[in-house]
């Protein structure tokens, strides 16, 4: 999150399809990198398989049994509806409350539920330098639960926020898309977490300026969103018909 990624400049829209690296032991950890630059100060980070099988199905079958999952209620346009996919918060103590949606999520502590502990240190293993002190885990049950249209561009994680996506199980489609052009006084289009997300994605199919990225998240993969991405670009975890299983994922970000 070896690829066919090329620069976008000269189309309006690209997937990125990556292929998996071919594995002799299913058990070994294959940690190629790539960086797609997204131009203005905004990349992103793929490694394609951080967390060796085995060990990632461990850490699968320990958060979806221990966590304390909630679906909860959100607002947005004005209407409340439920959350599709559960969800849980982490975070070190005394750090700005997080809040979206019209929710406010109770702030579980990494000593809680230790495994996290161990994540984290294979996360930051992985990306030297970063400094991670808050967890958002999401929970997909299958096809239906999905993420629509946003950034997490959340005033407590600062300007340029560094957010690390680990994925656990089922394969999902990531998609990233530039965000429109500002309207008139600063405003933008709205765009939403859930499932009121249509009226940004008729705009979004009219800009014939947009840029457009797939990743394939796959058991065990990382993909991180660095510099200007959550100021200039959108993504979403689209539903899928095909997708029938349970994927986990835990998104690492550091709250100022």
């Amino acid at each position: 999150m070896a690829s066919s990624s090329s620069s976008s400049s000269s189309s309006s829209m690209s997937t990125l399809k990556l292929k998996a690296v071919s594995e002799p032991n299913p058990n070994e950890t294959a940690k190629k990198s790539e960086t797609i630059d997204l131009g203005n100060g905004s990349d992103v980070v793929f490694i394609q398989r951080l967390i060796p099988s085995e060990q990632s199905w461990k850490w699968f079958n320990y958060l979806d049994k221990h966590i304390p999952w909630t679906r909860p209620t959100i607002r947005v346009f004005g209407k409340s509806f439920l959350q599709p996919r559960d969800t849980c918060y982490v975070a070190t103590s005394g750090l700005t409350e997080l809040s979206y949606s019209g929710y406010q999520p109770h702030a579980y502590s990494w000593d809680d539920y230790p495994p996290l502990k161990d994540i984290l240190d294979a996360v930051h293993k992985a990306l030297p330098g970063s400094s991670f002190n808050s967890l958002l885990l999401n929970r997909y049950k299958g096809g239906d639960d999905y993420v629509g249209w946003h950034a997490d561009d959340e005033k407590l994680y600062g300007p340029t926020p560094e957010i690390a996506s680990l994925s656990l199980g089922c394969d999902r489609d990531f998609v990233l898309k530039k965000k429109p052009s500002k309207k008139p006084h600063g405003m933008v289009p709205s765009v939403t977490r859930d499932g009121s997300d249509e009226p940004a994605s008729k705009r979004l199919k009219k800009s014939s300026n947009s840029d457009q990225h797939t990743f394939r998240l796959k058991h065990g993969s990382l993909l991180v969103m660095r510099g200007y991405t959550q100021r200039d670009w959108i993504h979403s975890v689209p539903k899928r018909a095909k997708a029938e299983a349970t994927r986990i994922n835990l998104t690492f970000r550091r709250v100022f």
